[in-house]
This record gives C-alpha cells, structure tokens and sequence, in this order.
C-alpha cells in the first residue's frame, strides 16, 4: 500500500510539474511576441470614385436613396490615410495562427462589406447577406491555387462557411449585381488590413526580422524589412500612389 501510494504521489507530482512548465512556456511565448505598426497614406489627392448605377435592383436603389453608392478602389481618409491595404509578412515559415473569431463577409445594401477580407489559409470565414433582395458570392481563383464556387444566398440565408487552402489575391464578384466587387486576400501568417485613419497593427509576431508587404487594390504591392524584438514593436510606414 506503502509503494502504491508513493508511486501515485510521484506521479501527480510529475503531471502538475508538466503542466506548470506548458502554462509557463505559453506565457513566455506569448510575452515574446510583438507587433509592427505603422501607417498606409496616399501620395498626392485622392482620387474621383465613380458612381455606381444600381437601378436594375429597386431595393438597392432605395438602400442609397440617401447616400449614393460609389466604387471603393480608393477609400482615403482626411490625412491621407488608406484604408483596405493588407499588411502581412511575405514568406512567412511559421506555425499557423489560432485565430479567436471567425471573419464575415456581408452582402449589405448590395455591396460586399468590408470591400477586402484579409484570411491565413485555411482560417474559415462566414458569408452572410443582410438584404432582402436576392444575391450570390462568386469568388474567381486561379484554379491551379485554389478551388472557386459560386454560392446563392437569397433574403433569410443561413451563413455559408468557407476557407481558402493556399495564399492568393482572389477577385469576387456578384453574377446578379454586377457592380457588386470585393476581394479575397489570403496569406500565411498574422497580418493586418489598414483602417480609415491608415493606421494598422500586426499582432502576435515572434521575435525575428521580416519583409512586410503592403498589398492594396489593384494588386499594388510594396515591401519593407523589419526587425521585430522579444515583446518589442517595430514600425512599417507606406506610401501609395494611384494610377
């Protein structure tokens, strides 16, 4: 009884020490991580973003009645700073992330929102559709990359699910409103899609250095290199110019 019992102490002693080393290596990487921010601006005035006709689709009409709808190639805020550029770590060789939410892709007021949903590969994402008119989602990769679909969704459709297996810029489109246009830009690794302001942040980046690469509508891409320290900050500034 004498021996059992010793063993069993042994035993939960090493299981406890195992566990106490994992939250700890948890902690430690996690405080070892950092990020790189910075800001994506635009060299020069924004440019004129057309109009867009919808009057094929009454409801689409009405859900703009107050607030014309126009493309969103170029959404620049009052300082000159671009929204919808991804921000990512070109060549990542990491492990993949744990994301704790999943992205959505909204058909509202029949136009896709946000206009660019940054993904990792294979991190799922849900479809949605807001309208009461009917609508579908037609992503168009290459088909050497990744697998395209075409999915309806009509007033009242349940999320569809969905995940992209290998990084690409992948045009979407909607066959029913052809105006409607987004895009799908999946990379490996954390990234970041600029706000209003042009401001980001890359979070959750191991201590090393790294080419950030700033990828914005039509496919304009720069690079720069940074160096990231052991919980420390590093700092990427862009600056666009429209063609």
């Amino acid at each position: 009884m004498t021996r059992r019992y010793h063993f069993g102490a042994v035993l939960s002693a090493i299981v406890l020490l195992c566990c106490g080393a994992l939250i700890l290596g948890q902690k430690v990487n996690a405080a070892g991580e950092g990020s790189i921010t910075g800001t994506v601006k635009l060299d020069g005035p924004a440019p004129h973003m057309r109009g867009i006709d919808m009057s094929k689709d009454p409801y689409c009409v009405k859900q703009h009645a107050s607030n014309p709808a126009h493309l969103e190639t170029w959404v620049v805020g009052s300082g000159g700073g671009v929204a919808d550029t991804v921000l990512y770590l070109d060549g990542w060789s990491g492990a993949a992330q744990t994301e704790t939410s999943v992205p959505v892709f909204d058909q509202k007021d029949c136009m896709y929102t946000p206009h660019v949903l940054a993904l990792d590969t294979n991190q799922e994402f849900k479809v949605v559709t807001s309208d009461q008119t009917a609508h579908n989602i037609h992503p168009l990769p290459n088909p050497m990359i990744n697998v395209g679909w075409n999915q309806s969704q009509p007033p009242g459709a349940p999320p569809v699910t969905k995940a992209w297996k290998n990084p690409e810029v992948i045009p979407v489109q909607c066959n029913i409103h052809p105006w409607m246009h987004g895009w799908f830009v999946v990379v490996k690794g954390p990234y970041a899609v600029s706000d209003d302001s042009g401001h980001y942040t890359i979070n959750n980046v191991p201590p090393g250095s790294y080419t950030v690469k700033a990828w914005h509508e039509p496919d304009e891409a720069q690079t720069q290199k940074v160096t990231v320290a052991a919980g420390g900050s590093a700092t990427a500034d862009f600056t666009l110019k429209a063609k």
